[in-house]
């Protein structure tokens, strides 16, 4: 039924909640894992255009979904990362089309009402952006 899963990380406590109920998941159905953090900051959005060395976010980034990349190998998962900056949804949809995702699980941070008017929620943009099936978790 699916072949990969796309998990966004955005570096919080969320990102354990997903990836625990993402396991037997992925374990059962011999998926391959596809990664995605996508770096939103300043320095993140604009570092190409400015031709800027990494900043301390991308860094931090950068090595936080190397840990997890290497946590999930170590327990036999087939996983790949990516690294992306900019608006999360773009970033987000963009790697579940490059990899042909057949879904798309994320943990949701449980927003309302006018936190999600003023913040938004990457979760609603994605899910009315993409046909891909969304797993959400609530963390």
């Amino acid at each position: 039924m699916y072949k990969r899963i796309l998990i966004p990380l955005d570096t919080t406590s969320s990102d354990e909640a997903i990836l625990t109920h993402i396991r037997p998941l992925a374990r059962l159905m011999k998926v391959q894992i596809i990664l995605i953090h996508v770096a939103d900051g300043f320095g993140a959005r604009f570092q190409e255009q400015l031709n800027l060395e990494d900043s301390q976010e991308i860094r931090e980034d950068r090595q936080y979904l190397k840990d997890i990349e290497a946590q999930l190998v170590k327990e036999g998962f087939s996983v790949k990362s990516y690294l992306a900056a900019g608006d999360p949804a773009d970033g987000i949809l963009a790697i579940a089309e490059k990899e042909n995702c057949d879904l798309i699980a994320m943990a949701t941070h449980g927003h309302r009402g006018v936190t999600d008017l003023v913040l938004g929620s990457v979760a609603d943009n994605i899910r009315h952006r993409t046909s891909i099936p969304i797993l959400m978790i609530r963390r």
